[in-house]
């Protein structure tokens, strides 16, 4: 594979938003050390059948938005493979097959772990990747991606984390995982919002398009501002350390995106606030960890 190739698969993964899927991984992983239950292969397992589902979804959202038309030339967000012609669409769908089937086979370890709730949320998650932009009932085109994106890169993905480690699950770590599955919605208003004319021209009626941009600016704040408050919840109930609380500092860093949300006059301007909204969910997820641990 030439390197010009490799990069292609690489933006196709689009690795400025695989924080959502690593970001719930670190946390969980805290959360276990915490208590005194990490164990290193099964957080390894989970921190890179994280990422392979995520690319999985990503590169069968490429190929299936392609098939519907969604992506056209008219598109404002980074290149998508398939629709610039970079990929043809039989080696983009084998793409995310394969993606899904090493994710499995990762999984597989898991389920000997942790059992029958393994499987649940492995199935779910593949399932899911892919009904994301497949079948008239995409979860991409009716609006419902901002609730599955908010459990799944949220308490499934903190507590499932945690879980395989300790082999129990904490109401602490279900209630933490809402905090990244909230700016992991964060991010996808972003993505919506910019495209809410393209996606609006396709049929795909996503919050933004349903609710319209007002909705999606208050819906990126208020997600934002809910994940600060996650923290300083359970630094109040678990008498943490007041590092926990240090995560407020990120409204700082999360200024300049906020102001670019309410005063864009070019949607492309988006990209980089999707690109910095990926940075802050990683920020998080590290002021966490060390808030948790101290």
């Amino acid at each position: 594979m030439s390197n010009s190739s490799l990069r292609v698969w690489i933006l196709a993964a689009r690795p400025k938003t695989l924080w959502a899927s690593i970001a719930p991984v670190i946390m969980g992983t805290a959360m276990a050390v915490a208590d005194g239950r990490f164990h290193l292969p099964a957080a390894l397992a989970a921190f890179f059948g994280a990422i392979l589902i995520q690319i999985g979804t990503n590169y069968a959202n490429d190929y299936f938005d392609f098939l519907k038309g969604a992506d056209t030339q008219e598109r404002l967000g980074p290149t998508r493979a398939t629709q610039a012609g970079l990929v043809r669409p039989e080696a983009m769908k084998k793409a995310f097959i394969v993606a899904f089937g090493l994710a499995f086979l990762l999984g597989i370890y898991l389920v000997w772990r942790g059992g029958w709730p393994i499987v649940i949320i492995g199935l779910a998650s593949i399932f899911l990747g892919v009904l994301y932009t497949a079948t008239p009932f995409a979860l991409g085109y009716t609006g419902l991606a901002d609730i599955f994106v908010l459990i799944f890169f949220g308490p499934v993905a903190v507590a499932g984390t945690y879980y395989v480690q300790a082999l129990t699950v904490t109401r602490e770590a279900i209630i933490a995982g809402l905090a990244p599955g909230l700016i992991s919605v964060a991010l996808l208003t972003v993505n919506n919002l910019r495209d809410i004319e393209q996606d609006r021209k396709a049929g795909k009626k996503t919050m933004a398009v349903r609710f319209g941009k007002t909705f999606a600016q208050m819906e990126y704040v208020l997600t934002l501002l809910a994940a600060l408050f996650i923290a300083t919840y359970l630094y109040r109930t678990e008498e943490k350390s007041i590092a926990l609380l240090l995560v407020w500092g990120l409204l700082l860093l999360a200024f300049p995106a906020i102001k670019t949300v309410f005063r864009f006059d070019d949607a492309r301007m988006l990209n980089g606030v999707l690109a910095s909204t990926g940075q802050l969910l990683l920020f998080y997820s590290l002021i966490f960890a060390i808030g948790w641990l101290i």
